[in-house]
């Protein structure tokens, strides 16, 4: 029964719950980005690259044949999907730190407690040159 009970307090502890509740808001978020990239910018971009839809940008790579018949079928590199992906990407990425630069200005700042000042250059001079007089 101690495993059973060791998982629970793991599971139930807040930074715990606080990932999974993260983990299923980034999902969510990220479907809204990817239509926000596919279905509204996407678009844009394809009538300033005149037309040009960059999700179906790809190069397919022929194996020759050995023998001189037919070409032997190759592999297909969507470069396209991956240039969107990177769109996908730095979109996020730009309004995760929109959201978080904003939470920033909207938490009171804690004001750090002033460091309890020690003792001046001075001071510490004047103590060496004391502990040097007493060990003379």
């Amino acid at each position: 029964m101690g495993f059973v009970k060791e998982f629970k307090e793991f599971a139930m502890r807040g930074n715990v719950m606080d990932m999974a509740v993260g983990v299923i808001m980034g999902g969510a978020f990220g479907k809204i980005v990817s239509s926000l990239v596919d279905d509204v910018l996407m678009p844009f971009i394809g009538m300033l690259t005149g037309g040009v839809d960059l999700s179906g940008l790809k190069y397919e790579v022929m194996l020759p044949a050995i023998d001189g018949g037919e070409a032997i079928a190759g592999a297909t590199i969507k470069y396209g999907m991956f240039i969107q992906n990177i769109i996908d990407f730095l979109i996020i990425a730009f309004c995760i730190f929109l959201m978080i630069k904003a939470m920033n200005k909207l938490m009171p700042k804690k004001e750090e407690p002033e460091a309890p000042a020690g003792p001046t250059q001075e001071e510490l001079l004047t103590d060496i040159r004391d502990l040097l007089k007493e060990k003379k």
